[in-house]
């Protein structure tokens, strides 16, 4: 019986580089206000958003995930023909084929690089992070490009007083690569597919092409469910990761996790009983939820601000629609 060779990649791997893109467009909640009866302060008041930003025609998916991924590239400082992987993290591509991760690899310019597409909603980006990193490890990939990038302006019902607020669009992506250390923990991340009603499309596609619905779907969600889940359960999975890494909320200097409303952030905070000298993400003030896209959106801010610093040891966590969730800990770039 033949042997096969074994792999050999490299023995850890590490986030080298980040880039993220916004659209020009600032939608301010009064622009929402026009089409739910609501107001400013309770839209503060309960996810903590104060703008997002919506995407133009020409902001595409593929167009802000190379505007993202261009940024990443020139951050890790490699060339694109060194990238051997692409992954995208998205539920707002509207094709079904092909993966608009091939487009993304071929506009770049890429060297043939394998490219895929993934859904796993807005945990989406901790698990294109740990593909890549089996990847790198594994040997079928020097570099990997992680992009998580959504247009849900496309898919919100403006008239849904529960999500007309919530949703922005917007792309994130960093470079995975090879390290002689540590730098991307063991990946807490599972599914709780009964409870797949609490955020969902409203109804298939077929449905809007047979005509069965007149609305085009969007993604809607039961607000309280999903507010207890994340956090009571997430805390639990954000205390698993720092577990298996082998470390303390003393030891971490900076908390990104989805940003999904500001009231989930803060009570994670007070249930990981996080020091105060760490550095809590909240980019969703003036961004919006993103999905796939908001936690590398939120570490370039981060980083690009000065709030966090190259070589900070980092907690992420991406939990939603599925429902689904992915926790690590991480050396920022």
């Amino acid at each position: 019986m033949a042997k096969i060779k074994p792999s050999k990649g490299a023995p850890y791997a590490r986030i080298l580089g980040v880039g993220g893109y916004r659209p020009t467009r600032v939608v301010p909640n009064e622009v929402i206000l026009e089409t739910i009866e609501s107001s400013d302060e309770w839209i503060r008041s309960r996810s903590g958003i104060e703008t997002r930003h919506w995407a133009s025609d020409e902001e595409t998916v593929a167009a802000m995930s190379l505007e993202a991924s261009g940024k990443a590239i020139a951050d890790a400082g490699i060339s694109v023909e060194q990238i051997g992987g692409v992954i995208v993290s998205t539920v707002s591509h509207f094709k079904q084929t092909p993966a608009v991760a091939t487009e993304i690899a071929d506009k770049l310019g890429t060297d043939k690089a394998a490219a895929f597409d993934i859904s796993a909603g807005c945990a989406g980006f901790g698990y294109g992070l740990t593909l890549a990193k089996g990847m790198i490890v594994e040997g079928s990939a020097e570099y990997v490009l992680v992009i998580g990038v959504e247009r849900l302006s496309d898919l919100t019902d403006l008239e849904d007083r529960a999500t007309a607020f919530l949703f922005g669009d917007g792309a994130g992506a960093v470079v995975v690569g090879p390290a002689q250390e540590p730098a991307i923990g063991p990946t807490v991340w599972g599914s709780e597919g009964d409870k797949s009603e609490t955020i969902k499309q409203t109804v298939p596609w077929t449905d809007y092409r047979d005509g069965t619905v007149e609305k085009f779907p969007a993604i809607t969600q039961e607000g309280q469910a999903v507010f207890r889940w994340a956090v009571f359960e997430m805390a639990k999975v954000a205390q698993q990761a720092l577990d298996a890494a082998g470390i303390t909320a003393d030891d971490l200097d900076v908390f990104i996790p989805h940003q999904a409303n500001v009231r989930i952030i803060d009570s994670m905070v007070k249930t990981l009983k996080l020091p105060e000298h760490v550095t809590v993400a909240r980019d969703i003030r003036t961004t919006g939820n993103t999905s796939a896209a908001s936690i590398p959106l939120a570490m370039e801010r981060l980083l690009a601000t000065g709030e966090a610093k190259s070589g900070d040891t980092a907690l992420v966590i991406g939990f939603g629609a599925g429902l689904v969730y992915a926790a690590t800990v991480v050396t920022l770039p």
